[in-house]
């Protein structure tokens, strides 16, 4: 039986064109209202660091004086998310892996929930005085408010925020899977620091990079935690920050990161798990924590230690086809990229041309922990070193330098591993040692 649409007392419901277009401009103003006030994902609401809401920068300034508010949130370089003026935070103390969810307005706690954790996974090796407790940033799915987190011992749990955080499902993937070591690169340490890679929701998947032997990359039931699908590749993972969406020739595909280099993969029907391209870039100490940065169907990766580089990498179904490679690089910092330009944090903020990268300029002293989130306005709040908060203009408002607005620097006194967060006119930043600050625009 077909049933007509929007029928009313069995007679057809004409809607007017005026009413349409209000409607319709309402929706899109509600929902550009919705991704300025979330930061719901690893990277924020498009995954790319980048927000429609502007800086807000005046003639006044920028921050006010001091944070809003302060909090301990346990240890962890955990990025936080911000649902629905709430944030959403992982850390480790005692013994336990805690999330918690704190109010945006003054940053107490509404909730949390407590899970027995390692403060390393089981197979961690070396840097065990740079980091500890969870790594992972947690992903958020705003059709059903259900949120999945990853420990660096590969628990894995999906919660409901609208209830308290109950626990939905969870699974071990250490003993699920059989994951092994990563493999010592060359000469360099051998390291391992366990699940690291933030998960991704696509469809009524939650997909995991997980490293074993039967699968890289594993899709589950993100409403019950069953396996789906698992990839043809079955390398170890890299240390990388997340999986990231790409669309290549119409096809929905991920990117991501693992042991080997740059992996792409299909999310279409039968065809999920199925290799798009590969391309080799194995990195000293199996460490690239720089997430891939999607651009259309062009990918950036970008690693120190035996590279040393930056290559902009075209995929289309054929493969993968190198653009250029340049003598850059981040280590922590995902590169945003933006109206021909790439940006990103280390030492120095640099800014690249997308199209050749070739540099455009650098500046500025921002240490090894760094992140970046480009804003409306043309302008780049970057978080950096140990707690050190600036505005920078974008190569649009200052083509031949880098050019400060604003610097708050000695936020904290430990590295800022997480990247930061902004939503709702807040700013949210994190150091590895668990102190979260909020600062609010003028």
């Amino acid at each position: 039986m077909h049933e007509s649409p929007a029928v009313v007392g069995h007679r057809p419901l004409h809607i007017s064109a005026a009413l349409l277009i209000r409607c319709v401009s309402g929706l899109v103003t509600l929902v550009s209202q919705l991704s300025a006030q979330d930061w719901p994902h690893w990277r924020g609401p498009d995954r790319n660091g980048t927000t429609t809401a502007v800086s807000g920068w005046s003639a006044e300034g920028w921050l006010k004086a001091d944070p809003i508010w302060t909090q301990q949130v346990n240890e962890g370089s955990s990025a936080p998310l911000v649902v629905e003026g709430n944030v959403l935070v992982t850390g480790w103390k005692d013994g336990s892996e805690i999330l918690q969810c704190l109010s945006g307005n003054d940053g107490k706690v509404l909730w949390q929930s407590a899970s027995a954790a390692p403060r390393f996974g089981r197979l961690a090796l070396g840097d065990q005085g740079l980091y500890g407790g969870p790594t992972s940033a947690p992903e958020y799915d705003a059709r059903t408010s259900l949120l999945y987190t990853l420990s660096c011992d590969g628990h894995l749990q999906c919660r409901d925020i609208s209830r308290a955080g109950a626990l939905i499902w969870q699974i071990q993937l250490h003993d699920q899977y059989q994951v092994q070591q990563r493999p010592r690169v060359g000469r360099s340490g051998h390291r391992d620091y366990g699940f690291t890679t933030a998960p991704l929701i696509h469809d009524e998947w939650l997909i995991v990079e997980v490293g074993a032997a039967n699968g890289t990359v594993i899709a589950f039931r993100k409403d019950t935690g069953v396996e789906a699908w698992k990839s043809r590749v079955t390398v170890p993972a890299g240390h990388t920050g997340g999986l990231v969406p790409i669309t290549v020739d119409s096809i929905p595909c991920l990117a991501v990161m693992t042991f080997q280099g740059l992996l792409v993969l299909r999310l279409d029907g039968d065809q999920a798990g199925n290799t798009v391209a590969e391309y080799e870039w194995i990195t000293s100490f199996a460490n690239n924590v720089a997430t891939p940065a999607v651009f259309g169907s062009s990918v950036l990766i970008t690693s120190a230690y035996n590279h040393n580089a930056m290559a902009r990498i075209d995929i289309s179904l054929a493969g993968a086809q190198e653009i250029w490679k340049q003598p850059c690089a981040s280590k922590v910092c995902t590169p945003v990229i933006h109206d021909g330009h790439i940006y990103w944090a280390w030492q120095q903020l640099h800014c690249l041309d997308f199209a050749t990268g070739e540099q455009k300029w650098r500046g500025g002293k921002w240490g090894d922990a760094g992140s970046c989130i480009l804003t409306s306005d043309e302008r780049l709040i970057v978080w950096g070193d140990q707690g050190k908060l600036g505005l920078v203009e974008t190569a649009r408002r200052s083509p031949d330098g880098y050019q400060e607005l604003e610097i708050r620097d000695g936020v904290f006194s430990t590295d800022a591993w997480p990247h930061v967060a902004f939503a709702g006119n807040r700013i949210f930043c994190r150091d590895r040692k668990g102190n979260l600050a909020c600062f609010e625009l003028r």
